[in-house]
């Protein structure tokens, strides 16, 4: 997933709503969001290659979700990233997600990575490059990209274009994302929707064989959580409900 905005400890009723666009190989395999797992119950959507998945959530109200990180360093990545995502949804909370996170980036070595936990108490951001770096978020609106967040960006050598492109979609994302007031969260969740969706912000692509394959719209809040999922790029393909009865 190559685009990830979260508005966190934004929305009184709703502390977590989720936008974000997954970009991958064409042909690589995924099933749509399901209940995954059951101790705890966990929603998400499945690399069906690697078995792992890039965002979900489980019963305790813990979302997870990771983009690819643009590095230099030649990491072996000999465990897939989408596994990390998954057994981070194990945990209760977002602090445990996290500490989970800093004992498995120190057991395996991981292809480079931006990965958000979070939960109503909690919001934490990690990169990692071969060495890692966390940060606490503040309440407000997050994007996350291949090259950093929230303005943060470090441009990779080999990829200066893209990466300088990457950057500016980003920041203009954030700022047509950010809440207006009394705005609610449905209101800007279907706001994103339009964003994510929408070419002038570059975060929905199209290439040969490489695009946006899936989008996600998530709510998690203290009556529960609501997963709308389009099974395509979300330009073109509508969002369906996903009933996860949690």
């Amino acid at each position: 997933m190559c685009t990830l905005t979260i508005a966190w400890q934004v929305f009184a009723d709703t502390p977590i709503a989720v936008a974000a666009n997954r970009d991958e190989l064409l042909d690589r395999p995924s099933r749509p969001p399901e209940v995954i797992a059951e101790e705890p119950r966990i929603v998400a959507p499945t690399d069906a290659e690697a078995g792992g998945t890039w965002i979900g959530y489980n019963e305790h109200g813990v979302f997870v979700a990771i983009t690819n990180r643009w590095v230099d360093a030649d990491l072996a990545g000999d465990r897939s990233r989408g596994l990390l995502v998954r057994d981070a949804l194990e945990r209760e909370s977002a602090e445990a997600a996290a500490r989970h996170v800093e004992r498995s980036v120190a057991d395996h070595e991981y292809e480079g990575f931006n990965l958000v936990v979070a939960d109503a108490a909690a919001a934490l951001y990690f990169e990692w490059d071969g060495s890692l770096r966390v940060e606490n978020f503040e309440p407000g609106v997050h994007v996350v990209v291949n090259v950093g967040a929230d303005g943060s960006f470090v441009v990779p050598p080999h990829r200066p274009e893209a990466g300088e492109t990457q950057a500016t979609n980003a920041r203009q994302v954030a700022t047509a994302l950010r809440p207006e007031p009394g705005e609610r969260a449905g209101e800007w969740i279907e706001r994103a929707r339009e964003v994510i969706s929408d070419h002038d912000y570059g975060v929905c692509v199209h290439r040969d064989r490489f695009g946006t394959r899936s989008s996600s719209l998530i709510t998690i809040g203290p009556e529960g959580a609501t997963y709308r999922f389009a099974d395509g790029p979300p330009c073109r393909t509508a969002y369906q409900s996903v009933e996860t009865h949690l």
